[in-house]
């Protein structure tokens, strides 16, 4: 059962990759416990950059955009910018054929500088997902910089939502068939601009 992480962080580190860490770490604990062997593929998407911009162009996915089809769960998180997901995240997606994520339980997540940017969540990444036709598990996590202050009442309910949100992905992924397709089938039938097919 294959568990694929994106993070869509700038900084290195970014709160993003840390978020994305707590949740695949309880993801991976539920699933374990629950019987399945996991691998995780953690995809940076800092450093696919160059690749992604190279598929919008050219519409020719590299291997390193190829791998990250092979899912049977995803986890996506976005920093919040302008109060929606980053521009770097919606690149990654537009490179994505709209059934690459059809029926793929998904958890999503996102980071930001305060609380008032947690609707971002709600108003921007779940009708992307739904749009894609992902399976979102109810619980989406938001994490606000005084979120990561262990001393804090916050830190308290951000590890609640990790951990309630890690066990809805890890059931939704034990109810499914692991996938099986190959990557072929399920690479994007990319288009140039204006719709048309992409050509050399």
């Amino acid at each position: 059962m294959k568990l694929v992480v994106i993070s869509a962080g700038l900084s290195l580190p970014s709160s993003s990759r840390l978020l994305a860490d707590r949740l695949t770490d309880t993801t991976r604990r539920q699933l374990t416990a629950d019987g399945h062997d996991v691998d995780i593929h953690v995809v940076e998407l800092r450093d696919l950059a160059a690749d992604i911009a190279h598929v919008m162009v050219a519409g020719f996915p590299g291997p390193e955009l190829s791998d990250v089809l092979e899912a049977d769960g995803v986890i996506a998180v976005s920093p919040v910018f302008a109060a929606s997901y980053s521009g770097l995240f919606k690149s990654f997606v537009d490179v994505l054929d709209d059934t690459t994520l059809a029926g793929k339980p998904v958890l999503l997540a996102a980071t930001g500088g305060t609380a008032r940017h947690s609707l971002a969540l709600e108003h921007a990444l779940r009708p992307l997902f739904a749009y894609l036709r992902a399976t979102v598990v109810p619980t989406a996590v938001y994490a606000a910089s005084e979120d990561w202050d262990t001393a804090g009442g916050s830190a308290d309910a951000l590890a609640d939502s990790v951990t309630l949100a890690g066990r809805e992905l890890a059931a939704l992924m034990g109810a499914r068939p692991a996938t099986t397709e190959s990557v072929e089938q399920r690479l994007p039938a990319l288009t140039g601009p204006c719709g048309q097919e992409a050509s050399g």
